[in-house]
Formats: C-alpha cells, sequence, structure tokens
C-alpha cells in the first residue's frame, strides 16, 4: 500500500475551553480551499450550536472512526476529519484506517443556530485532551463553536505550533471516491425510531467472534429490523456489525436510525449506511460489503477514470461548483450545455479527485475540496494503471484486430466507454506468459482470469477487460479520424 506523509499545521491545538461568555469548542483548522483561494488556516464558522451534546458526541464518534481500523486491528495513526463549509451546513468526515467505514457528521442550518456559515474544505485539529474534554460534556448548556482562528490568533501567532505528520495511504484517498460512487445507487430501506434503534443495535453482536466476521442480512418488521437467514427483497446488508460501534456515541440524542442500500441481486455482500437523526444534525456511517475489503478497491470509478470524455466534462462542470449543499445535475447540463448523463459521469469523475461527495438523506451530491494531492488517485490505482500499460505494450488484440491508441486531439470527439462497448465482441489480451478471452455483449464485459472468477464485475471491470474498453474506444476515435 502506496503512502506519502501528510502535514498538518495548526495555529494552536483545538481546545473545549470555559470563557466569561461560557463553554467555547474552538477547532482550528489546516490549509484548506475556500471560494477566495487557498488559505493556510480558514474560517468558516462562529456561532452557537444548538444542541451542544449531541454534536460534541457525533464529532467524537467521527474522530473514533478516523482513529479506528476494523480489520487486522493494530495500532496507527489517525487523520484529523476533514470539514466543509457549504453555506447552510458542516459536514465532518472521515475514514477508517482500514479503508472500510466512511464516516460523516451533517451539522444543519437547525444546528448551528442562524449562524452564517462559509465555504470551504479543510482539516480541524481533534486531539486527544480535546476528545477528553468533549467526552465529559453533559447537559445542554449553551456552546459557541469556533471553525477556524479568531481574530486574536490571526494577528498575534507568528507561525504554526503544532504540526502533525501522519501517514496517507493511497487506499484512503480513494476510498472518498468509491464511496461517493457507490451510495449514489442507494435507496432507504427502513427507518426505526430512536427507541427500535437503540434496542436493535444493542442486540446485535459484538467484539471479534464468528458471528460478528461474516455479513448479516435484516429486513423491516414492524417498527424494527429482524435477522434474516438469506438475502430476500427488501432486506438490507450489515457486513460486520461492531464496526457500527461509532453509532453507540449518540444514541441517547437519536430521534431516528435511517437505513440505506442498494437492491438486493444476487445475494452477493454489498455495501449500506447507516444514518442517525439527531437533533439538527445527522450521522451516517457507510459500511463496505465485507470488514475485510476497503472501499478503495471497489472499481466503481475506473471506467469514469479511463476516459478523456468525462476529464473534459468534470473540467468544465468544475468552474460551475460553488460549494452548494446540493448540487442538480439538470441545471449543470443547462448550465454547461451537457446532457444529465455526462453531467453525472463528470460528478463521478470530480469524485474521484475527491471533489463532490454524496450524501443519501439528501440524494444529492454535494462540493467539496478534499485538501489532499487528488492527482494521486489516478496515479495509484493498479487496475487503471494496469490497463494503460496494456494498450501501451500492445497487449490488446480486438476482434476486428490489433489495436493502439488514439492521438490525444482526437480523444476529447470520441463516443463513451459504455457505448463503443454495447456491441458484442470477444478481443484478447497478453499479460505475462497468459492470453486472457474479453467477451462483450450489451456494454457488459466478462474475462477468463481469475480477477473475475472471483468477483464476476462486482468490483469493478479487471484490468483486461478495461484495457479493452479503451483500446476499442481508441479504435473508434482512429476510424472516426480517418474519415
Amino acid at each position: 500500500m502506496t503512502r506519502s506523509t501528510q502535514a498538518l499545521a495548526y495555529s494552536r491545538p483545538s481546545a473545549l475551553e470555559q470563557t466569561q461568555g461560557g463553554r467555547l469548542l474552538g477547532l482550528e483548522t489546516s490549509g484548506g480551499l475556500t471560494p477566495a483561494g487557498t488559505e493556510a488556516h480558514p474560517r468558516f464558522f462562529s456561532g452557537f450550536l444548538s444542541s451542544p451534546r449531541a454534536a460534541a458526541r457525533g464529532l467524537l464518534a467521527v474522530a473514533d472512526v478516523a482513529g479506528a481500523r476494523y480489520h487486522q486491528r493494530v495500532p496507527g495513526a489517525s487523520l484529523d476529519p476533514v470539514v466543509t463549509g457549504n453555506g447552510d451546513r458542516l459536514r465532518f468526515e472521515s475514514f477508517s484506517g482500514c479503508c472500510g467505514v466512511y464516516a460523516r457528521l451533517d451539522v444543519l442550518e437547525d444546528g448551528l443556530d442562524g449562524a452564517a456559515t462559509g465555504h470551504g474544505t479543510t482539516n480541524v485539529d481533534v486531539n486527544n485532551p480535546l476528545r477528553e474534554a468533549l467526552s465529559r460534556m453533559t447537559g445542554d448548556d449553551p456552546l459557541h463553536l469556533r471553525v477556524g482562528p479568531d481574530e486574536l490568533a490571526v494577528t498575534t501567532v507568528g507561525g504554526a505550533v503544532v504540526e502533525k505528520k501522519v501517514p496517507l495511504p493511497d487506499r484512503w484517498l480513494r476510498g472518498f471516491a468509491e464511496a461517493q460512487v457507490v451510495t449514489a445507487g442507494f435507496d432507504l430501506r427502513a427507518e426505526l425510531t430512536g427507541a427500535e434503534a437503540v434496542r436493535f443495535l444493542r442486540s446485535l453482536p459484538r467484539g471479534g467472534g464468528s458471528a460478528s466476521r461474516g455479513a448479516l442480512w435484516v429486513v423491516p418488521a414492524g417498527r424494527t429490523l429482524r435477522p434474516t437467514t438469506r438475502p430476500v427483497p427488501g432486506a438490507v446488508c450489515l457486513p460486520g456489525p461492531e464496526r457500527l460501534a461509532a453509532l453507540q456515541r449518540v444514541l441517547r440524542d437519536a430521534t431516528a436510525l435511517r437505513v440505506y442500500g442498494p437492491p438486493v441481486t444476487d445475494g452477493a455482500a454489498v455495501s449500506s449506511a447507516w444514518e442517525a437523526v439527531l437533533p439538527g444534525m445527522r450521522l451516517t456511517l457507510t459500511l463496505s460489503p465485507e470488514a475485510a475489503r476497503g472501499f478503495s478497491g471497489e472499481g466503481g470509478v475506473l471506467e469514469a477514470l479511463a476516459t478523456e470524455e468525462a476529464a473534459g466534462d468534470a473540467e468544465l462542470v468544475s468552474v460551475l461548483l460553488a460549494w452548494e449543499p446540493r448540487i442538480d445535475p439538470a441545471e449543470l447540463a443547462a448550465e454547461s450545455g451537457l446532457t444529465v448523463e455526462r453531467v453525472r459521469a463528470a460528478l463521478t469523475r470530480l469524485g474521484t479527485a475527491g471533489r463532490v461527495g454524496y450524501d443519501v438523506a439528501d440524494a444529492a451530491y454535494f462540493h467539496r475540496e478534499l485538501p489532499y494531492d487528488a492527482g494521486r488517485v489516478e496515479r495509484h490505482n493498479p487496475r487503471l494503471v494496469a490497463a494503460r500499460a496494456l494498450l501501451a505494450d500492445g497487449a490488446v488484440t480486438l476482434d476486428d484486430g490489433p489495436a493502439r491508441a488514439a492521438s490525444p486531439a482526437s480523444v476529447s470527439s470520441a463516443p463513451s466507454l459504455s457505448s463503443v462497448s454495447s456491441i458484442s465482441s470477444v478481443s484478447s489480451v497478453v499479460s505475462g506468459e497468459r492470453r486472457y478471452q474479453v467477451r462483450e455483449s450489451g456494454g457488459v464485459p466478462s474475462c477468463t482470469c481469475r480477477w473475475w472468477a472471483d468477483h464476476r464485475g462486482r468490483r469493478g471491470p479487471c484490468k483486461h477487460a478495461l484495457a479493452v474498453r479503451m483500446a476499442r474506444r481508441a479504435a473508434v476515435v482512429t476510424t472516426g479520424g480517418a474519415r
């Protein structure tokens, strides 16, 4: 797993303090993008929280996930959560160290006591002393929240006095992109009251026993959820129930539990999202299909990364984004002159760079700008890198002859990967000492390699199928350019 070091510099540690005006939760920021450009310590919010205790526990839950590894539990560095100001809300996001759990706390307009919220994305310092202070909070006495430095810090601090250097795996970055693609296909499957949510979550198996290692399936039954022995229609997959542990932080304040997931198809384990509804906010945990299977390997973004058309469309669409809490593809289509389908593909592409996320509660994309090197997501995606290498080496032979790459100048006018692969065909790819057969029928590829045998397309295309699709698209471009 490729790693680099992410340096987070804060003007001072975040802290929960008692001031003359009451309690102040000061969250310090480190390097981020705003409408004004890059700022060393952006400021997004200064005002009161409507439900201080619930907000404190929700923030702790996000920090719990950032410091946890639910598979192969070994000590590791925790990356501080990312916060995005969307004008009417604050979103705190994190990923587990194993890349299998994505957590997000949305503090909505009703939870921010009417104060104005800025726009932008940055990391926030959540240190151990702050966590201990938040854990001791009881009651709902007024709590002032400041996200970003106050004026005193800006004028008196000459440089960063707190610096963290943490290992940042490429899998962690890819996980943000894959989670956005996966959750865009979710629908609401069940909703429980706060009391029923407590009973259900406390009934789940815990610890490292065999009952908690695999995926459970649950189905709505009256006001609650009950286990089912098989994934019947309407069932929801609960892969690794112990990975919902962070929800325990907020059960006391939860008014409802909403469960989201994809339709049941072949019975294979799938992802699901579990949303605790809190006063003025929502805490959502999204689980990968298996505890030992991180989001980074799901392959849902490969098609968007492999086509230059989506790259050009994404560049156009990105100019129109303005940290919206809800992105309307139809509005973007009208503004950009693209079709809604191409706008959605562009949003997927932007998601691979961490520039948009997906909110299952709103069933809508939202704008953010992760403070990381987005290009690494594409450069270090193993299957994409391998597919391009196969194409460059001339290893792909289409059913109508050897493939060759198209010139960059002609790619922008080419059809999408899906449209050029809608015919039935059989191509071959030489990889190592073996030759693999890639069949395409109705836009759905299959391959004779071990990856396809193991996953049957549930984790995106293998490198051979991806190389064939890229080659076929390049062949169409070349043919079109010759006419």
